[in-house]
């Protein structure tokens, strides 16, 4: 049994669902949210998490990742000209040929919890939760997302962390439905999460993350909280 929990955490319907769940497990004291930037085109993500850690009281660390990406075009940096595809993952996987979509940040997810897992070891935690499922890496979309990537990372960490770190992804097998299906069983907060890749005053309903966010809540029979 772990004793404390780090969670990567971006404000979101799927890592407000993981730290729902290390809550639910270790209590929050023993939980920690770490939320990173990584240059992305605008800060909604950031202060949902802030509104969301706020909401469960628990310690909310911030790390600023976005120098490492500077020499990606990934169409959610905020120094790149593209634009967000308007449409599914699925559309998007069409044109790809095989290659994840253009909205994939090159191995931020390895990024990611490589920093978390030495933040994890000086904050005296023995596990990291990430919010993982198996929708974003269906046809390869975002490779750093599958259940393959995850028994990798885990393997590294644990080994490289001399045995005292492991990372989980509760819902890699799972998909978004599932997620927000656990997720209401919590009663997550999801009113004071953020999805969208815009930056907008309200959800663009338009982008991908849009797209499947309100697909999970329909597959529910509920409404999406942040949209009424």
């Amino acid at each position: 049994m772990s004793k404390k929990a780090l969670v990567l955490f971006s404000g979101g319907v799927d890592s407000t669902t993981c730290l729902a769940l290390a809550i639910d497990k270790y209590g929050k004291e023993n939980v920690v949210a770490l939320s990173v930037s990584y240059g992305q085109k605008h800060v909604k993500e950031i202060e949902a998490s802030k509104n969301v850690a706020k909401y469960y009281g628990i310690e909310h660390l911030y790390l600023d990742l976005a120098k490492i990406f500077k020499y990606s075009d990934c169409s959610l940096l905020s120094h790149s000209n593209k634009d967000i595809p308007e449409q599914s993952y699925a559309e998007q996987i069409k044109k790809t040929g095989g290659k994840p979509v253009s909205t994939y940040v090159p191995f931020r997810n390895g990024l990611f919890l490589s920093s978390a897992a030495s933040i994890a070891l000086s904050k005296g935690c023995d596990v990291i939760y990430y919010g993982a499922h198996s929708d974003d890496a269906a046809g390869n979309a975002y490779p750093d997302c599958s259940d393959e990537f995850n028994k990798a990372i885990n393997q590294a960490i644990f080994i490289g962390s001399g045995k005292q770190l492991r990372v989980e992804a509760p819902f890699v097998n799972k998909t978004k439905a599932d997620v927000v299906k656990k997720g209401l069983e919590l009663k997550v907060p999801y009113e004071l999460t953020w999805s969208c890749y815009e930056g907008g005053d309200k959800p663009c309903g338009k982008c991908g993350t849009c797209i499947d966010r309100a697909r999970a809540f329909e597959l529910n029979g509920v409404k999406d909280p942040a949209l009424e």
